[in-house]
């Protein structure tokens, strides 16, 4: 988690700023050392994107990169530091569904100049003028293999939703994201009929499976704990989170039919100072060969369609953009979610208290 700004670093800063001045110097960061500070989920992401991006670009550039775990919903520091200017980093990781919409809204997105026609290997959804997709996971259906006989796994919403013929415990997410989606494709509904979203008759579809919920997950740990042990039997998880399950040994399969994907990426606060440098840094991400250098330590897919070109194909078959995965699976709208979800949120939390 990223740690605020100290008054002794303010101090510091404040310091820095006048001996600038008196100086002569074009700013602080021309008086100190040439870096950027970015921000990620940590655990996995960070040791992933050291390897493909935070190292090679001090490499390539000079431009030393220091890493630190963001809040696990950074939106609103992200809106603190640039309505302060007080830049605790310059570039962090937001998904595109979620927090995009509000900040570009808002004005807090420091405009990058991205352009989708000048990146044709991206895939498309993963570029706006002032975002960088660099990753993509997806929510999926996944299950036990060791409780659940053949004819009894689920491969779809309306199985899930289905305990007669597929009985055993069952795990969904705390959350309407994805949730909403979920019980509207358990009622029947398309995945290119999804939007709007028919709220109403989604929430009558939970509460159909409401009685049947064993446990409601609320970060992506306690999801894969209880895959993983084998305290549930069917699950809708995050794919890396299923993944690495699998890769402790649990023997859970994931269904790709029916995902929601997201796209994570690079975005900078309007105004820090470093800015400059933190969209070099972004565009550098963009390389389709750095892109494929994350994918063995983090499940998840690249953005840049040539990054398969040096992904083994068993380790492709694992990740949400291998062409085989991606066709059965939808994005979010970004646009329904930005202008829904604090109505639906609300609504979602006194449902599941009732």
């Amino acid at each position: 988690m990223s740690s605020p700004v100290t008054p002794n670093r303010r101090q510091v800063l404040k310091a820095g700023a006048t001996l600038a001045l008196a100086l002569g110097l074009p700013s602080v960061v021309r008086a100190q050392d040439k870096r950027i500070v970015v921000s990620d989920p940590g655990g996995p992401y960070t040791i992933a994107y050291r390897k493909a991006f935070y190292d090679p670009f001090e490499k390539a550039t000079g431009i030393k990169v220091v890493s630190v775990a963001r809040e696990s919903q950074p939106v609103a520091q992200f809106a603190a530091m640039v309505k302060t200017r007080n830049y605790v980093w310059d570039a962090t990781i937001l998904t595109i569904s979620a927090d995009i919409p509000y900040l570009e809204t808002e004005g807090f997105l420091e405009p990058i100049g991205l352009d989708a026609k000048d990146y044709p290997d991206i895939i498309p959804e993963a570029i706006t003028p002032n975002f960088l997709g660099l990753d993509v996971y997806s929510t999926v259906l996944a299950f036990r293999t060791d409780t659940l006989a053949e004819g009894k796994r689920p491969q779809s919403w309306a199985d899930f939703w289905n305990v007669e013929k597929f009985p055993g415990r069952r795990c969904l997410r705390r959350s309407p994201l994805d949730t909403l989606e979920q019980a509207l494709l358990a009622d029947g509904v398309g995945l290119d009929e999804l939007y709007p979203l028919d709220v109403d008759r989604a929430f009558k579809s939970l509460d159909k499976i409401k009685p049947h919920i064993d446990l409601w997950w609320t970060s992506g740990a306690q999801a894969m704990q209880a895959i993983q042990s084998g305290e549930v039997d069917m699950i809708s998880t995050w794919n890396g989170r299923a993944q690495a399950a699998i890769e402790n040994g649990a023997p859970v399969q994931v269904i790709w039919n029916q995902g929601l994907y997201s796209i994570e990426g690079w975005a900078i606060p309007k105004g820090t100072p470093r800015a400059e440098m933190a969209k070099e840094f972004v565009r550098f991400c963009a390389d389709a060969k750095r892109q494929a250098d994350f994918t063995d330590t983090l499940a998840y897919g690249p953005t840049n369609r040539k990054a398969f070109d040096s992904i083994p194909p068993e380790r492709a078959a694992f990740l949400p953009t291998a062409a085989q995965n991606l066709k059965n699976m939808r994005l979010p709208s970004p646009s329904w979610w930005a202008e829904n979800r604090t109505q639906v949120t609300e609504r979602f939390n006194a449902w599941i208290l009732s």
